[in-house]
């Protein structure tokens, strides 16, 4: 594989650093501080693509010609509500007694940025949950801390193996990079041969 440009990760996600990585392609992580609030008017995918861009815009000044900021933001979605990171464990027990036993939306937007140009796109996963009882959630944010995690929860860890019952759509997605879109779409902008 051959990259026309430098691929720098405007993420502080260890899972998106992992998933970028796993499809062989060069990258370097730099940090982006970035308000991460949004308009109220915006639903479901419509929130993570906003904030994606945000994070780009308040990197954008500082690309060179040769390279090509990758951004993204994952929220889960739930009852027309953002399912955030939790604010600390009590939040994070909350947020999973929400999510037990029903089905959710994960929401990842992704901005594909250079000095001249932005590509932006989301994707949608469905993930369902089966019931999970109050010492499951204790331990697993007793053990896990996933106070980083929108809906206070990695689908890759012990919650994801005792608590999810099926996934319809992208598994990536779910982790926080929708990995076969970003491939695909640095192909066609020819990016990536």
């Amino acid at each position: 594989m051959k990259l026309s440009r430098r691929i720098l990760l405007g993420s502080k996600s260890p899972r998106r650093r992992e998933v970028l990585a796993a499809l062989e392609i060069p990258f370097t992580t730099v940090d982006i501080e970035c308000d991460e609030t949004y308009p109220a008017t915006l639903q479901g995918a419509d929130i993570p693509l906003y904030i994606a861009k945000e994070k780009a815009a308040a990197y954008r000044c500082k690309l060179q010609p040769d390279e090509l900021l990758l951004t993204a933001d994952t929220i889960v979605w739930l009852d027309g509500c953002v399912l955030g990171k939790p604010h600390d464990a009590a939040d994070a027990c909350l947020m999973l007694q929400r999510l037990s036993g029903r089905t959710h939306q994960v929401f990842t937007g992704v901005c594909l940025t250079t000095v001249d140009s932005q590509t932006a796109f989301a994707d949608a996963t469905d993930v369902t949950f089966g019931h999970l009882s109050d010492n499951e959630i204790e331990h697993y944010v007793a053990a896990f801390n996933p106070l980083d995690k929108a809906g206070a929860y990695g689908v890759q860890e012990w919650i994801g193996y005792i608590g999810c019952k099926s996934i319809n759509g992208s598994y990536f997605n779910v982790m926080g990079l929708p990995v076969h879109l970003v491939y695909k779409t640095l192909v066609s902008l020819g990016y990536l041969e």
